[in-house]
């Protein structure tokens, strides 16, 4: 079930009767971050009933019989043991302290037995590791941090692993991503059992958003599996993170292993937790968002030497994974990002920055305060989006000074050039600038 599902499956067990719904026990070990792990206090363990925030009563437990030691070395100390579990209507484990240590098999009991009885079981960044080897996420949908979701997928099989997702909720049992992915799972918790306003209240508190949308393919890094190193399928792998600016497919990649199709996909999907396909894909579209990002390449240009075999395959697999298109994007990043690097060029003559430009105005075509696309005949090659029809062609504006190109408009805020159209004055001299139109400043990808 996706992170935007509120719904609570039938097949949910009814909460047993020692238990209480109101009650939220949050099970620590030694080694965990200290950040994740103090997530569920601060949301469940805090009176803001003044702020309209329904009240939990919170039950910190210690997973084990060891000096609880967190990050930086401090040591903490929990009121409660495993026992105080059999009172929860919910249970968190914010943290596992390394993904390649078993869980405590007395924690691991103790949260099976807590599940039995109609307990919700969440599990937030590594501990998903805790909550797959009591096997409660077996045949279930899951998340965790993207760069221990390969590691997840190999280990537990039975688990669907979805490195894309900020949360999941599979109604009793719930995962999330790393860290502040953590505080969404924990909201969207709140949200669930007492609305969208007691959500929105607490959030307010916290000074977060209610409701992140999208996911994590946007935070996500090339860097390979931690456990890849040993496996022979490594030096493929790595040879087509260094080839990505090549046409190749998943065929020469099982070629390169000297294995049929079917056994490397096989092998593959066991050692990253994805089709190679799919990983290959992710792979060229995280190319194409450094190149919008670094260089100043047209978006064919990007095309080209991230592997896609036409700009069209890279805007429909851009705008898959992370929501937006190549020119938006690249314009949204330059707007919160205005000076130094590719954000100080000048305006190119080329056509393929005319056209990118022209898809950035054409996506907001129709929005307050941008400008509506011209009916009628085409604009002459060459012209702007906005072009205006005119005797005497305009000549290019002389560039701005070095580091106010993307600024415009309001002073000291950003404004792409994509939404300053230029038109001559009535002496058909040098063009003038439009005062900058409310609403035209980028807003953020995602």
């Amino acid at each position: 079930m996706s992170q935007d599902s509120t719904t609570v499956p039938e097949a949910a067990r009814k909460l047993s009767g020692r238990r209480r719904r109101e009650i939220v026990a949050v099970l620590l070990f030694s080694g965990g971050p200290i950040f994740e792990s103090s997530i569920p206090l601060s949301v469940f363990g805090i009176d803001r009933q003044d702020a309209g925030v329904p009240r939990y009563r919170l039950l910190v437990c210690a997973g084990e019989d060891v000096p609880l030691r967190t990050t930086g070395g401090l040591e903490l100390t929990a009121p409660y043991g495993l026992e105080a579990l059999s009172r929860a209507g919910t249970v968190v484990v914010p943290a596992w302290r390394s993904i390649t240590q078993p869980p405590p098999a007395p924690a691991l009991d103790a949260l099976r037995r807590a599940h039995e009885e109609g307990a919700r079981i969440i599990g937030l960044c590594t501990g998903a590791f805790v909550l797959a080897a009591a096997g409660l996420l077996d045949g279930r949908p899951a998340t965790t941090h993207w760069m221990y979701a390969p590691t997840l997928a190999k280990r537990y099989p039975s688990v669907h692993v979805d490195p894309r997702e900020l949360f999941v909720d599979d109604g009793d049992v719930l995962t999330s991503a790393g860290t502040a992915a953590g505080i969404d799972l924990c909201l969207h918790v709140v949200r669930t059992d007492h609305g969208p306003e007691a959500a929105g209240a607490l959030a307010r508190r916290l000074v977060v958003p209610p409701r992140r949308t999208g996911g994590q393919e946007r935070y996500l890094d090339r860097s390979l599996p931690e456990e890849i190193g040993a496996d022979p399928l490594a030096e493929v792998v790595a040879w087509a993170l260094e080839h990505l600016h090549e046409q190749f497919d998943v065929e020469a990649l099982a070629a390169r292993a000297y294995m049929s199709r079917r056994t490397f996909d096989r092998r593959f999907r066991s050692l990253t937790g994805s089709a190679p396909l799919q990983w290959l894909i992710t792979q060229r579209v995280l190319q194409a968002q450094r190149l919008l990002e670094t260089s100043d390449y047209s978006v064919d240009e990007v095309a080209g030497r991230c592997g896609f075999r036409s700009p069209v395959a890279l805007r429909g697999h851009f705008r898959r994974q992370l929501g937006s298109s190549p020119a938006a994007y690249r314009a949204a990043y330059r707007a919160r990002r205005p000076q130094g690097g590719a954000a100080d060029r000048t305006d190119r003559p080329d056509r393929a920055d005319r056209v990118e430009r022209a898809e950035v105005v054409e996506q907001r075509s129709g929005e307050p305060g941008v400008p509506p696309r011209r009916s009628g005949p085409p604009a002459p090659a060459g012209a702007h989006p906005h072009h205006v029809p005119h005797p005497v062609p305009p000549p290019a504006a002389p560039a701005p000074p070095s580091g106010q190109a993307a600024y415009g408009g309001e002073a000291g805020k950003p404004v792409s050039d994509a939404y300053a159209p230029r038109v001559p004055d009535q002496g058909g001299g040098r063009p003038v600038e439009r005062p900058a139109l409310p609403g035209q400043r980028e807003r953020p990808v995602g």
